[in-house]
């Protein structure tokens, strides 16, 4: 599928937020000469794998994104089309299979292509798990935590590196997003704008209505927001996995600080210039008022690997250090 209605997108974060918060961790038996590798994934589950996977069939895109940083192309991805839309920062060669949406993704089509390994995210379908373990081994990631988030991503990035025998291209992929989040941090502070407040948010239209997702503490984009010295300014209630929330451009108004900046994300529809460029209260917000509305570029996917927080973070210092 595409990103997902955006409103089904909600729904889907805040029903995959329950669960198990169990750390995903690696046991060190890849082999350096392609022997036999296993990993415990997110379920706390030991996978075995013959040799390190490289006929790869990825669900959710920050997985795809990762594998093919990792320099594994996949096989097949869940809605290929979105990816590219919605993460463009890791591109797919053009034989990447499709093998259906990612919250119902073809088994057959999975199986047909015959992979090593899948690999999944945690709160997708889990039936599906049980599906595929007949076939083919499963490793499920852990996705998100709002609790931990980019430490949650360095586990999952390490263990689908070790999976497919590529532990030390893992360790160069976070040594890179250190760096990046490292210098951002020099070069926020250098221009005296460490903690300059900020609001993440995507939306969509419902009817006349805006609905407006913010990404609070603990999300992903926070987190790296953060890491380079920005002050997440959104206080209202966000689910404990991904957190994110709900708001409309009436409770914006709770934003009062005139050095607040809103960064936004619209691969497609962007409501933010259609569909409140109108309107009374957007135009009396204090970013709208001191012109601090930055749109991230297209194709940069907020729920993404390494490189797609890098890619984040990158804009967030432009917009300090402009």
């Amino acid at each position: 599928m595409r990103l997902l209605a955006p409103a089904l997108v909600t729904a889907a974060v805040l029903l995959s937020a329950c669960g198990t918060t169990e750390t995903p961790t690696t046991t060190p038996t890849e082999s350096a000469t392609g022997g036999p590798v296993t990993v415990t994934d997110s379920r706390g589950k030991e996978v075995k794998l013959d040799a390190p996977a490289k006929k790869v069939v990825t669900l959710e895109w920050a997985e795809t994104e990762t594998v093919a940083s990792l320099g594994v192309m996949p096989v097949g991805v869940a809605d290929a089309a979105g990816y590219k839309t919605w993460d463009a920062v890791v591109p797919l060669a053009a034989d990447v299979k499709d093998v259906g949406k990612r919250n119902e993704p073809s088994v057959d089509s999975i199986v047909a292509l015959d992979p090593d390994l899948v690999i999944m995210a945690k709160g997708r379908d889990e039936t599906l798990v049980g599906q595929l373990e007949k076939y083919v081994p499963v490793v499920v990631t852990q996705a998100s935590d709002a609790t931990r988030n980019l430490d949650r991503l360095r586990e999952d990035t390490k263990l689908i590196a070790q999976a497919l025998g590529k532990s030390a291209e893992g360790d160069k992929l976070l040594s890179e997003l250190d760096t990046a989040l490292a210098d951002g941090k020099k070069a926020v502070e250098g221009k005296g704008a460490a903690g300059t407040p900020f609001l993440m948010a995507d939306g969509w239209l419902e009817g006349s209505t805006v609905n407006i997702r913010p990404f609070g503490k603990g999300s992903l984009v926070s987190d790296a927001a953060e890491a380079v010295g920005f002050n997440n300014a959104w206080t209202g209630e966000v689910d404990p996995q991904w957190g994110l929330g709900a708001t409309d451009v009436e409770g914006l108004t709770a934003l009062t600080d005139p050095k607040t900046v809103l960064f936004y994300s619209a691969s497609e529809d962007d409501v933010f210039t259609t569909g409140l460029a109108s309107n009374p209260v957007w135009q009396r917000l204090p970013f709208v008022v001191n012109k601090k509305v930055v749109k991230l570029e297209p194709g940069t996917w907020t729920f993404g690997g390494p490189k797609s927080v890098i890619h984040v973070a990158e804009q967030f210092v432009k917009a300090a250090t402009a």
